[in-house]
């Protein structure tokens, strides 16, 4: 994480003291950082100054309101509180009307609602929205130092007079409770009791004197719960709660505990850790990544909140030499901050959108907030690092130019021999929900259409080139689209079509599905195409052949995203990925049994990646760290084989041989089988030629497994050019007689299926057959029929057969007596 600081912030006027930092809620925009002079400086996620706001004393406390709206602050000297709206960049003042010094603020989780307190223990609740004012003097006797608001509207509230109050959100006192130590750090939660009927949340937490964690049931006052630590760990720095009822807490002397506060094991060590040798300055927690951060001793730390004892980082911060402070994540998870005893704030990059896209081989991701990286590993291009001009929603590349953009627009960026630099950027008439680039045209999806342009161009000859597609009928929305370097495709409510680019912009090719078309993915060529229907229902579809739609067997209706096979040699080959699984599936054109697909296996895939690129066998996968990473897919585990590795089992030899037939990568099935030298071996890819009606290498494998009659069979077949027929044969050798005789009465020479059925002695078949194709067939039919019955002794039905043979000889030597 270490390469990931975004920026650092630091100020003349902050050095050598301890900052007051708090990010904006919900959507983390923004950092408002206060120092030791009269001013909280506001900046943007990117480490630009947006704001400054000038105070007539230090920053003394300062909060954001909950959708991250409205910052309020208090100043020293001061009874104004200062409220900054961030959609307009204004700043307001409200005269609180306090007369003593303001020392707390707080905005409430739930409505318009901020509580002020002051030195002498006065309260302000102010509401936000009608402007009401509400003064409770006397709430406490001394500074109001701490407190939280509960999802109720309740306000926790300690104060150095070592007492804490819970208010409603008229300020009336509800509950009070004397505390052994001055309090901090006051939070609600929810509390496990062995009772379901626990109202919301109904406790409160205070750390007491730096050494109590002291937890306060509203339903049952009389009986706090004090919970003391050993006194090797130090004073409590700072805790969180998280989960079902556990609490995270950092002590001064490093160490990093969970507890947890179910009634049944309250106060219970679950982890403990000594994370930072000599201190620890702060502990904070994400619920978006499910992760938790501890800073000390010039380090922070990391860890997995499913399994506290994975570190996933460590960064080390070697030039603070005065130490950390606090620690902050933003409420989405990405952005961590870090401020400093000497007065800087260190921002980190914890988790980045997971955006990228391929084209060919060459793929483009997002490595930072404002960076795309671009690389292309096959064909040994070096990466390369682009500058963009904004934090990305979507990225699209082709095979020279990178398009990044939000909204409504897109910047497009130049790749390749050129520097990479600004292209142009272009504005669209809506918010674009998807960008597919080619060598020449982008195509933008928004508001249920797509426009096409050229990318680079004269003016107006972009304009005479640009297209806007709309549904057929004008109600129909576009949901999808892809392109190919030919061709645009595009999936509706209702249909399918296909556009061809550079001619006349005419349709190709259309195709009707029954549902709407969400998702397309073509191949490379242009030539497969994988759907996805509104009932998640996945597809093959070859435009060559409007009639051809194949469904993909076992579809996983969570599929998110496909991607094909770029290597040249195993084209047909795709995955299609859902969240935890990749699964593989390979088409088989041209088999005795027609084109089909099939599901080869499925392979894991890890947590939060998002697969870019297939190529050989291996997918490159985009994490969350900016990074990519590689899968090698168990389906292509046979790519591995080495015919000098001698430890495989003949099972794992046997799944290899199977993954190579069914992925019909032949050359390396024949590896397998030689490096194995084992007759059932040949015999599996034997049977696999035939299927695939691969009859040339079939007598190469049947020659090596020294099947001589086999060779000799499939040598008479050569030269057959009527497909059925030759289908038809091998049918008949892998012993699929129905499917046989399908093919030969498909084929030009039908009386084939006849001359099977005969040989075999499927006597039943063979006289249906000859009614329809070779009537002079019959007597001989009917005689071998009957000896055949004879034999068995069912001598009825023999007799019979012998009679209908003869009656049927007479009548065909009667027609031939009348010619």
């Amino acid at each position: 994480m270490e390469n990931y600081r975004i920026f650092t912030l630091t100020d003349k006027a902050w050095a050598g003291s301890s900052l007051h930092y708090k990010w904006q809620k919900t959507q983390g925009n923004y950092l408002a950082v206060a120092g030791n002079d009269k001013s909280v400086k506001v900046f943007d996620r990117h480490g630009q100054k947006w704001n400054d706001l000038s105070l007539p004393g230090r920053c003394v406390a300062m909060d954001w309101d909950k959708n991250g709206d409205i910052l309020a602050v208090i100043a020293e000297k001061s009874s104004f509180i200062y409220l900054w709206d961030a959609s307009v960049n204004k700043t307001t003042q409200i005269d609180s009307g306090m007369r003593d010094q303001m020392t707390f603020i707080l905005w409430a989780k739930a409505g318009p609602l901020l509580a002020v307190g002051t030195a002498k223990g006065n309260l302000l609740i102010y509401n936000q929205q009608t402007s009401r004012k509400i003064p409770v003097l006397g709430k406490h006797t001394k500074r109001i130092t701490c407190g939280c608001w509960s999802s109720q509207n309740l306000l926790a509230l300690g104060s150095d007079d070592r007492t804490l109050t819970i208010s409603n959100h008229e300020g009336d006192t509800i509950r009070q409770t004397t505390l052994r130590g001055e309090p901090a750090d006051v939070y609600f939660s929810v509390m496990k009791t062995d009772e379901r009927s626990s109202p919301g949340e109904s406790t409160v937490s205070v750390s007491v004197g730096k050494t109590i964690l002291f937890l306060f049931n509203l339903s049952d006052p009389e009986n706090p719960i004090e919970l003391a630590f050993q006194s090797r760990y130090g004073n409590i720095v700072s805790y969180c709660w998280y989960g079902d009822g556990y609490i995270l807490i950092g002590f001064s002397h490093g160490y990093f505990v969970v507890i947890s506060t179910h009634i049944r094991e309250i106060g219970q060590e679950l982890y403990q850790a000594h994370n930072h040798k000599d201190s620890l300055n702060s502990v904070a927690i994400s619920p978006a990544l499910n992760k938790a951060a501890s800073c000390g001793d010039n380090c922070i730390k990391i860890h997995e909140l499913s399994e506290l004892k994975d570190i996933s980082n460590i960064v080390h911060l070697d030039d603070e030499t005065k130490g950390l402070d606090q620690l902050s994540w933003t409420d989405d998870g990405q952005l961590l901050a870090v401020s400093t005893q000497r007065g800087t704030v260190h921002v980190f990059l914890t988790k980045l959108p997971i955006l990228g896209d391929s084209f060919g081989t060459r793929l483009a991701y997002l490595t930072s907030l404002l960076e795309v990286t671009v690389s292309n590993q096959v064909e040994g291009e070096s990466p390369v690092a682009i500058e963009v001009e904004v934090e990305p929603t979507f990225i699209a590349v082709g095979p020279f130019h990178v398009a990044v953009g939000m909204n409504n627009r897109a910047w497009f960026y130049t790749i390749g021999d050129r520097d990479p630099g600004v292209l142009k950027d272009v504005e669209y008439l809506g918010t674009i929900a998807s960008m597919c680039l080619n060598a020449d045209y982008a195509a933008a999806l928004f508001e249920g259409k797509v426009q096409v342009h050229m990318i680079e161009g004269e003016d107006q000859e972009e304009k005479k080139q640009m297209r806007l597609f709309i549904g057929d009928d004008r109600k129909d929305r576009i949901l999808c689209h892809a392109l190919t370097n030919d061709f645009l495709y595009y999936g509706t409510d209702v249909r399918l079509f296909y556009f061809l680019f550079f001619t006349d912009w005419q349709t190709v090719s259309s195709y009707s599905h029954s549902v709407g078309v969400r998702k397309v993915f073509p191949d490379p060529n242009g030539t497969q195409l994988v759907i996805i229907d509104d009932k998640s229902g996945g597809f093959l579809h070859s435009p060559g052949n409007v009639n051809s739609c194949y469904e993909l067997p076992n579809f996983s209706p969570n599929v998110t995203g496909v991607l094909w096979e770029n290597w040249a040699s195993d084209r047909g080959v795709f995955v299609a990925y859902d969240d935890d699984k990749i699964y593989t599936y390979a088409l088989h054109k041209t088999t005795i049994y027609g084109t089909r697909v099939v599901l080869v296996g499925t392979t894991s895939l890890l947590y939060s990646q998002k697969p870019l690129l297939l190529h050989n066998g291996e997918l490159t996968c985009q994490t969350p760290s900016g990074k990519t990473s590689e899968v090698v897919l168990s389906t292509h585990s046979f790519l591995s084989h080495s015919s000098a590795t001698q430890t495989e089992s003949p099972q794992e030899l046997s799944k290899k041989l199977s993954q190579a037939l069914l992925l019909s990568r032949f050359p390396e099935a024949w590896n397998l089988c030689k490096s194995a030298a084992n007759e059932a071996f040949w015999a599996e890819m034997g049977k696999a030629c035939l299927v695939h009606m691969k009859v040339e290498l079939a007598i190469q494998v049947y020659r090596m497994s020294g099947n001589v009659g086999m060779v000799m069979s499939l040598q008479g077949l050569q030269g057959i050019e009527d497909r059925n027929l030759l289908a038809g044969h091998l049918a008949m050798f892998l012993n699929e007689y129905d499917l046989a005789q399908d093919l030969y009465l498909s084929s030009n020479c039908p009386i084939a299926a006849l001359e099977m059925r005969r040989d075999l002695l499927h006597w039943d078949s063979a006289l249906m057959l000859a009614k329809r194709l070779a009537e002079d067939q019959i007597p001989f039919i009917s005689k071998e029929y009957a000896v055949h019955l004879e034999f068995i002794g069912d001598y009825v039905n023999a007799l019979s057969h012998y009679e209908k043979g003869m009656t049927h000889n007479s009548k065909v030597i009667t027609v031939l007596l009348l010619y």
